[in-house]
Formats: structure tokens, sequence, C-alpha cells
């Protein structure tokens, strides 16, 4: 079987790690049965920090197609790995295509795979926030309904589908990222020196990340949520805000200035998980650093007005604060977690189940391609 997966951006390349892990410890044992992994990049993270130094530490190989499609609005941008990815598509000819998470390589890989017959994959399917104002609510929506296998994370997912009328082919198999962090937490505590190049104590700081399209292409709510983190750190807990390159450019085009927050460049995902687990709080927008802090027992506070990890809220580990500047920084003070900490998102294994399912296919119909 030859199984082509399509990323393009830092969480999908975490998200790849496990299933690749998966996809070779299938080939040990089924020599006849072997799976041709193809990895298509598009480029649209291509900064160093935010793609090149996932691939080295997390021991991914290098993409076979590196279609380097770069920034751009959501149509140019989309568009261009449409193109792209249909070329590749017609010259490898996989059996099925994987798609992970909710990006526009997300939406492009799925859509190109679909329009020439090719069998798709989601993984981390079925999550809903139920805002289609937000970019990704739009790609996973329209992500599930071409792709034929639905990889569900929690059981939410997969309810969220049967609404939908989406049944067939859905599975819920646990989070991949949860795989990656039981894989790479002890790795960054033995690896990662990013503490004591930043000076920083455990549970001494606030960890900040902000890089929505909701907050840092809206200048009120990018303003309301730095004038809060402005204010945490001037009242005595130090935050540090690895920033992303998008945050920083509409900083600077909507003048705000950051002189108590402390912004750092983008970290790689090890430094990045040895300062989530040492954090005494964490103030995000990123869906997958919600669970991060989830399965870290650090308390979450969720700079949205609602999230499609729910679980998490219910849990008690994740506020939803909005980007309101006194709403954030009164439960900064009072964030803390509970007893309740559930196994929520499976055990671990979801690469290996996704794998086992895939394994089982007997090939693509190409008359297409």
């Amino acid at each position: 079987m030859k199984l082509l997966s399509v990323v393009g951006a830092r969480p999908q390349f975490v998200k790849l790690a496990p299933l690749d892990r998966a996809v070779q410890r299938h080939n040990v044992g089924h020599a006849t049965g072997a799976i041709e992994h193809i990895i298509v990049h598009t480029g649209q993270h291509y900064d160093a920090n935010m793609s090149d130094v996932f691939f080295d530490e997390l021991s991914l190989p290098q993409p076979h197609h590196h279609l380097g499609i770069g920034s751009g609005s959501h149509g140019a941008q989309t568009g261009r790995m449409l193109e792209r990815i249909e070329e590749v598509l017609l010259q490898e000819k996989p059996d099925a295509v994987l798609v992970l998470g909710d990006t526009n390589s997300t939406l492009a890989g799925a859509l190109a795979a679909a329009k020439l017959h090719v069998p798709v994959a989601h993984v981390e399917a079925g999550l809903r926030s139920f805002n289609r104002r937000m970019p990704e609510e739009v790609n996973r929506v329209l992500a599930d309904h071409v792709s034929d296998w639905l990889f569900c994370p929690t059981q939410t997912a997969v309810d969220n589908l049967k609404q939908e009328g989406i049944v067939q082919g859905v599975h819920q198999v646990g989070d991949v990222m949860y795989d990656a962090v039981l894989h790479y937490a002890k790795e960054a505590q033995a690896r990662s020196c990013v503490l004591k190049r930043l000076k920083l104590s455990a549970k001494g700081y606030a960890l900040a990340t902000v890089h929505r399209a909701e907050n840092t292409d809206d200048p009120q709510r990018l303003k309301s949520i730095f004038l809060a983190l402005e204010q945490i750190a001037k009242e005595g807990l130090p935050v540090i805000a690895p920033l992303h390159p998008r945050t920083r450019k509409q900083l600077s085009a909507s003048g705000i200035q950051v002189s108590q927050a402390r912004c750092i460049e983008p970290v790689s995902y090890l430094d990045m998980l040895l300062l989530e687990q040492n954090a005494k709080i964490i103030l995000t927008d990123s869906g997958g650093v919600q669970k991060e802090a989830y399965w870290f027992k650090v308390p979450c506070l969720t700079l949205r007005d609602e999230t499609e990890w729910v679980e998490t809220v219910k849990a008690g580990w994740n506020t939803l604060v909005g980007a309101d500047r006194e709403s954030i920084v009164r439960v900064v003070g009072l964030a803390q977690g509970t007893l309740n900490h559930l196994e929520l998102y499976g055990s671990g294994r979801a690469a290996e189940q996704v794998i086992v399912v895939l394994a089982e296919f007997k090939g693509a119909s190409k008359s297409a391609l």
C-alpha cells in the first residue's frame, strides 16, 4: 500500500511523527504487506523555527515532496496547494491520502485527493467549535465531508459527525498528539535547556501563545490580550510569549508595544514541551497547547470564545476567557486545576490504531490517476 501524507504546519509535524513510527513498526512485521509512506510538505510553515527544527527533533524523514507554497491569503494559498498537490498525486498514484488537523494544507490535501477519487483519511476528525468564522472550522468540516476514514480523538467528535449524518468509516482512536507527548516529554526533560537559557524557574512563569486569525487579525482583540499579558507580568508573574511570525507582524502593524511580557522567537517542539510542563499557567488560543496543558496538569486559559476541546473545560482544567483584558487578568489569579484528571484522549496508542485500519485497505481505484 502507498500512503501519502500531506502536512504543512508545525502541529501537523507533531501529529505525523507517531504515525510515521507506527508505519515503520507495521513494516517490520509485514514484509509482504508493507506500507510505503510518502510525505508531502506544502510549505505552509516555511520558517526554519516553524518547520526544519521539528523534522530534526521528531526524527521525521525528510519530505519526499516540498511544495514551497509559503504564506498568502486563504484563497490564494489553498489554490496553490490544490494545484501542486494534484500534480504530486498524479505522479505518485497513492492508494490513500492522509490529512491531519484543520489547516489550509488539510483542506487542500483532502480536496485534491477527493477530486481524483483517491480515498481520504482524516486524523483529528469530528472536532467542532461551531464558529464558521474560524477558517479552521471551515477546513475541518469540509475535510470530514470528503473523507473515507474519520479518525476521531473523542466520543464528542464521533457524536458531532453523527449529527452531520456521517457514520460510515468513523473510528474513535484517541489523540495522536497524546502519543507524541508520551514519547517526547521525557526526551524534552533530558535534551532541552530552554529553562536555563531563559533563566526561568519551575512554576515561576506564565506561558502565552497567540496565533489564531480571530485574535491576530483583529487589532482590538490583539491589543486587549497583550495589555492583559503586560499587566500580568507587571504584577509579578513573568510572561513568556513565543511569537508566531504572523503575530509579531500584526503587533507591529497595529502599533502595539510590548515591554513587560517577554516576547521570544518560536521555540522547538522539545523546548515547548518543557516550557509547558514547568509553567504555572498557560494562556493560549492553540488547540494543541490546550491539550498539552491538560496532559501536563497545568491550568489553561483559552484566549477564545469557544473551543473544540470541550472536554478540558468540563474537566475544570481549561477556562474560556476570550480576549477581554479584565477577564484574563482576573482568571489568572483564580485558575487552578481540579482533582478531576481523566484519560480523555485515549491511551497513547492512537497512531497504531490508525495504521491498523489503513493497512487493511486493499487499494484504491486508480482510474482517475
